[in-house]
């Protein structure tokens, strides 16, 4: 090593002395502090936002949707301008499903009426629709908004005690709707001995999707509690049970 390198610098700083090497590779000196790196976020409940609009709003704005608002004093309604159970329901009622994830008014307030009224008096016809419904279901649930899913979800509820056969023609397609019930299925909030008054409006997300499960395997059929175990491994049979 030359006598360069050997030679002792004195630097001041702060009132203490620190002995360098001059050119030398190696220090004395502290080293700065690093920031410390944040816990990763898996973000699997964080909601999607789409922004494709729905086809509910497409057809509404264009004037193909044969209903309106109408106003009995202070509350509104759905107006219908036809007879609903003469409508298509291969054509409307997928559309209506589609706009279950709608939050702007009207849309949104006709939509999810507008569904109620279809699945209630569409009767038999629901049970050959329900492939077309699979996908805005799926669309719905996968947006991981608790207002947009509990709003599905009682929709679920609806269209399973519709009619006959209609919980044993979802089983199969029980792998696309409920993957984010078990994803979401704790998501009650733990509040000690308050009262949570959401239970009363149907709008705690952990409740109102073991309700539904409850009612898949009750309407399911003798192959539904088997599938929905399958994606869901917690669910505890209520048939059985009771």
């Amino acid at each position: 090593m030359t006598t360069l390198l050997k030679k002792k610098i004195k630097v001041k700083e702060d009132n203490k002395v620190v002995i360098g090497k001059g050119g030398a590779c190696s220090s004395l000196a502290k080293p700065k502090p690093k920031p410390k790196p944040k816990r990763p976020v898996a973000g699997a409940k964080k909601e999607r936002k789409t922004v494709k609009p729905t086809e509910f709003r497409r057809f509404y704005d264009r004037g193909d949707l044969p209903l309106q608002v109408a106003f009995e004093g202070a509350s509104r309604k759905v107006q219908w301008k036809v007879n609903v159970s003469q409508l298509d329901y291969h054509h409307y009622l997928p559309i209506f499903f589609d706009g279950i994830r709608e939050q702007k008014e009207p849309y949104r307030f006709l939509a999810r009426q507008g569904t109620r009224d279809l699945l209630h008096k569409g009767e038999e016809k629901i049970l050959a629709v329900i492939p077309q419904l699979i996908i805005p279901i799926k669309t719905a649930l996968n947006t991981r908004n608790p207002e947009i899913v509990c709003e599905m979800i009682r929709i679920l509820m609806k269209l399973v005690t519709s009619g006959e056969l209609i919980g044993e023609a979802l089983v199969p397609y029980y792998r696309q709707i409920l993957p984010v019930f078990n994803l979401m299925k704790d998501s009650n909030k733990n509040i000690g001995d308050k009262i949570d008054y959401a239970q009363q409006k149907q709008s705690t997300l952990g409740d109102l999707i073991e309700d539904c499960l409850e009612l898949f395997e009750l309407h399911g059929g003798e192959d539904a509690f088997i599938n929905i175990k399958y994606m869901i491994p917690t669910y505890e049979s209520k048939v059985i049970q009771s």
